[in-house]
């Protein structure tokens, strides 16, 4: 046999084997059983349910005294004394320094000396008076001279007077020898210890400064639309008052409720706010003027709402959304305008409605069309810490 003839016989051998083992390759391919289909994503689902809510606004703002005095003397002297300790409660009344009092005790005294001497001229001129006057009934003195005794006796009452206002004024300087509190409250620290020589007038340094606590402002900006929207009518109308809470700086929720006492008379242009001024009841003392606070402004009647959980919020672009899913489990994209927070939720203003479906957790396993396996849950299951979507209600302060 002939080499190419070998050549060509052992090419097609090799090709028929190649042949025989792609059929049995197919043949093993057909007997296999087909792979199963990809599980459905296993999301959790909630049910759409509307509340009834009251729309809030969320401000931040500053505590204030409704009461603070500068605390100075009204009279010079020796500081002698101080009556307090530093930030220590004081009331109405409380003696707070003590001006050396000896020399206004002597102003005192001359002063109720004068007034005695000039009670004494007084006295004589009118016996003079008097006198004079059964005298000129029989013609027996000249009409001059009773002019004079009537003249005296007129200047001794005018000298009488001016001598008792002489005392009052002393006695008023050594009552102001000792400070008391105007008002009750939280006082600072002493700017000036005992053995200073201090100085009567309003452009002195203040001897300390005395804040009141039992109630507090709270001062925040409210914007326009707010303004036009809850306060504003409020104010016009006469008719119950906006609620207002607060909570501090270390609070989750706001633990206080007050009313609007003030509102400035203005619009700030500069920033589109108006100062809005509230009062609290802090009958505990907590509040302190200058601390932060948060303020949560009501307004309007209550109103059913849609709220849902934030995680189910998906954003695509400038457009918010959520998957709905229908009653065959499937997914479908619905888009969403999202309003305010309330109760740790987001209100939906428009998309959604009450008894529908959304996926909750598990955005990112599906997409819109998908069939899912869903796992229902509340919508609210997490204890979120924004407040209460209607804060607790406590005894309203009375306005100022």
């Amino acid at each position: 046999m002939s080499l190419p003839y070998k050549r060509t016989t052992l090419a097609l051998l090799m090709i028929a084997a190649l042949a025989g083992g792609g059929l049995a390759v197919m043949r093993a391919q057909a007997d296999a059983p087909q792979s199963a289909a990809p599980a459905a994503p296993t999301v959790e689902v909630a049910e759409v349910k509307p509340q009834t809510i009251i729309d809030w606004q969320d401000y931040s703002g500053r505590l204030e005294a409704v009461d603070r005095v500068d605390i100075r003397p009204l009279v010079s002297g020796t500081l002698t004394a101080v009556h307090f300790h530093d930030g220590a409660y004081v009331k109405k009344g409380d003696v707070l320094f003590t001006i050396d009092p000896r020399p206004y005790a002597a102003e005192v005294d001359r002063a109720q000396a004068q007034l005695a001497a000039a009670q004494t001229r007084a006295a004589y001129a009118a016996t003079e008076l008097a006198r004079g006057q059964r005298l000129a009934a029989d013609n027996a003195i000249a009409k001059r001279d009773l002019d004079e005794k009537q003249n005296a006796a007129r200047e001794a009452d005018a000298q009488v007077q001016a001598a008792q206002a002489a005392l009052t004024s002393a006695r008023l300087n050594l009552e102001y020898t000792r400070i008391v509190a105007p008002v009750a409250g939280r006082i600072s620290r002493a700017e000036v210890t005992v053995g200073n020589i201090v100085a009567a007038g309003a452009g002195t340094p203040p001897l300390t400064t005395l804040v009141s606590v039992d109630r507090i402002y709270a001062a925040f900006d409210v914007d326009e639309q707010s303004f036009l929207k809850y306060v504003n009518p409020a104010q016009r109308t006469k008719s119950e008052a906006v609620p207002v809470y607060l909570g501090l700086a270390d609070e989750d929720g706001y633990s206080r409720r007050g009313g609007i006492s003030s509102v400035d008379n203005r619009l700030d242009t500069s920033s589109g706010t108006i100062r809005v001024r509230a009062v609290f009841d802090n009958a505990d003392g907590r509040l302190l003027p200058g601390l932060y606070a948060r303020i949560r402004l009501g307004g309007g009647s209550p109103r059913e709402a849609v709220l849902i959980d934030e995680r189910a919020i998906g954003t695509d672009q400038d457009k918010r959304f959520v998957l709905v899913v229908d009653h065959d489990n499937r997914t479908a994209y619905r888009e969403v305008r999202l309003g305010a927070r309330q109760n740790g939720l987001r209100v939906i203003e428009s998309g959604l409605a009450g008894g529908e479906r959304i996926v909750v957790s598990g955005l990112q396993r599906t997409r819109p069309g998908d069939t899912v396996s869903p796992k229902d849950v509340p919508m609210n299951r997490e204890a979120l810490v924004d407040g209460p979507a209607q804060p607790p209600r406590s005894k309203p302060v009375v306005k100022a």
